[in-house]
């Protein structure tokens, strides 16, 4: 249910194994071209080096790497613990320079949060844009709304307002993003998933 896959510990480290590297959490497209680089391409191929090779190739996260592809994750699990925001953003592999591109982007990603605050039964008040310019300078923009939101079309409506005030002449834009905070929590679930694998969020 909720699009979310349960891996018993006694299969967890057969799936990590034909995992490929690109659906670990954590792992973005630069470090897995890296790790690719180095003949990694699932997890069977990561769980092959040292957890002190992993450090001198990827710096302090190696020991995460490590782990992960033991299947061991010893973060712990709070149950009763609030999420504080939900969001999505997309970064384009060509910049946006069409304030009318930009506004069907931020439609598409309000549908995702939508989805996501659907899994969690909740709703939100605080709408903040995130926009990442092709010279790699971040700006967000936030809105507080009295009616909490979760439909994408009012999401995508409310973050239009932020995108407004932005200055876009003469900018290329390469990432966009929408999160809602100030949850309403008396929807909100008694449980939150801790996640290793992307497939399995």
């Amino acid at each position: 249910p909720n699009g979310l896959t349960v891996i018993l510990p006694e299969h967890a480290a057969d799936f990590v194994a034909a995992l490929p590297i690109e659906k670990f959490h954590g792992i973005g497209q630069v470090t897995a071209t890296k790790m690719h680089n180095l003949g990694i391409h699932t997890g069977a191929d990561l769980k092959q080096y040292s957890q002190a090779e992993l450090v001198r190739h990827f710096g302090k996260v190696g020991h995460f790497y490590y782990l992960i592809a033991r299947a061991e994750d010893n973060r712990i699990v709070e149950p009763n613990r609030l999420r504080k925001s939900i969001g999505a953003e997309t970064s384009f592999t060509k910049d946006l320079d069409d304030p009318q591109v930009m506004r069907l982007e931020l439609e598409t990603i309000a549908v995702t949060i939508q989805h996501r605050l659907e899994s969690y039964q909740t709703l939100g008040h605080t709408i903040t844009l995130k926009v990442k310019f092709a010279d790699y300078e971040r700006i967000t923009r936030s809105k507080t709304v009295t009616a909490a939101v979760g439909k994408a079309e009012a999401i995508s409506q409310v973050a239009q307002d932020p995108l407004a005030s932005v200055s876009l002449e003469g900018r290329s834009v390469r990432l966009l993003g929408i999160s809602l905070s100030n949850l309403d929590a008396t929807t909100e679930p008694k449980a939150i998933q801790l996640c290793l694998f992307e497939s399995s969020c």
